[in-house]
């Protein structure tokens, strides 16, 4: 052990000396990625805030064939702007973005309404311009709304109730906590947690592995007096030393940042106080163990720090794919699941901010499965030093 601690030792001190290694794994990881986090929630919010609040642009050609429809629209903050020519020219002027939208009424629109016949109306938008998704969904329900209201008319003036039309009523109850929709724009936190975790061990197992054999003091340290268990294993322990403290700052950057985003502007709560982040802390310790390890195995078969370089850059990505997975199909916490590391952080993380228990069983079966498959990977790397190859 004091073998083991004095690797330990010599690894971090020679590390704090790096310039890009402490502003890998403190500074830009651990600051950058949540202040961009909170930022772009930020800005979201903001801009739906700005978009509920201002009126509609909605270019109309034939305004003159249906005015109390225009009427309707402008009651309901529609601003109505002129479109040149017919429904040839609001379709030009959407394709080159003149207008966002356009509604057409075609000339036969009054006389089909008058004798009580459908009216066809055409609503012309770009779908391929995902910033009018929202205008176009709010211009077709203002229509609709139109048309259901012309509809309770014709049953009122044949002395019949509107009622009529609407047999079934769906009352939408929502059941959701204000932290659990939170959770809806903060569902990739963990994936931005790990991904800091694993950069904050980057260059501490890079320059403990292909950096000592570059700078040709590999065969020095594997000729001392000292075990190659405690010689990987302090290696090991530099980098999860980093990768700890990077998560650590991590946590406490989101926690000091997210607070700073506007979430009870759409009925959101953050759940993320002093107590949340020491436990989100504590479930991603046995991810440290794996990190390190796996990042100190693959940087050992490297020969140069480059070509460690191109190998981690890509391997860090792999422990994020199942929270990616996780986020695109809404995978609920199971205890199944519990034992796919990263995985079983994430949705623990998830239940957290959703302020749900989780079971000690969940939580045990994560960590144990973390740190056994940690075990193994550092078991190998000690492997692989004890074979004289490793000097090749």
């Amino acid at each position: 052990m004091r073998a083991l601690w004095t690797v330990f030792r010599k690894e971090v001190l020679e590390n704090l000396r790096d310039r890009r290694t402490v502003l890998s794994a403190l500074v830009l990881g651990p600051l950058g990625a949540p202040l961009l986090f909170a930022l772009m929630m930020n800005l979201s919010i903001e801009r739906g805030r700005e978009h509920d609040d201002r009126p509609l642009q909605l270019a109309v050609a034939g305004r003159a064939n249906a005015p109390n429809l225009v009427a309707f629209l402008t009651d309901h903050r529609v601003h109505v702007e002129a479109v040149p020519g017919d429904a040839a020219g609001a379709a030009e002027a959407v394709r080159s973005h003149r207008v966002r939208l356009a509604l057409v009424i075609p000339d036969g629109y009054g006389e089909r309404l008058r004798t009580g016949e459908p009216s066809r109306v055409l609503l012309y938008t770009d779908t391929s311009d995902t910033s009018v998704g929202a205008d176009r969904a709010r211009a077709e329900a203002l229509v609709g709304a139109y048309s259901a209201q012309v509809a309770s008319w014709r049953l009122a003036a044949r002395g019949l109730s509107p009622s009529l039309m609407q047999p079934i009523v769906v009352d939408q109850i929502d059941v959701s906590t204000p932290m659990g929709r939170a959770t809806t724009l903060l569902g990739m936190l963990s994936y931005f947690i790990v991904f800091a975790t694993l950069m904050g061990g980057l260059y501490v197992a890079i320059d403990t592995t292909a950096g000592e054999r570059e700078r040709g003091s590999l065969e020095p340290l594997l000729s001392l007096p000292i075990t190659r268990r405690s010689l990987v294993g302090g290696k090991i322990l530099a980098t999860a030393a980093y990768m700890a403290l990077s998560l650590g700052l991590t946590i406490a950057t989101f926690a000091l940042s997210l607070p700073l985003v506007h979430l009870d502007a759409y009925g959101m709560a953050l759940n993320l106080g002093p107590r949340v982040a020491c436990t989100i802390y504590a479930l991603m310790l046995p991810f440290v163990l794996l990190g390190a390890s796996l990042l100190t195995l693959v940087a050992s078969f490297t020969r140069s720090y480059r070509e460690a370089q191109s190998w981690l850059a890509g391997l860090v990505l792999i422990p994020t794919l199942p929270i990616m997975f996780a986020a695109i199909y809404q995978v609920e916490p199971r205890l199944g699941l519990m034992w796919v590391p990263s995985l079983s952080q994430h949705l623990l993380i998830q239940s957290l901010l959703r302020a749900e228990p989780i079971g000690t069983t969940a939580v045990a079966l994560s960590a144990g499965c973390t740190l056994a498959l940690g075990a193994l990977l550092a078991r190998i790397a000690i492997a692989l030093y004890a074979r004289e190859r490793i000097l090749g």
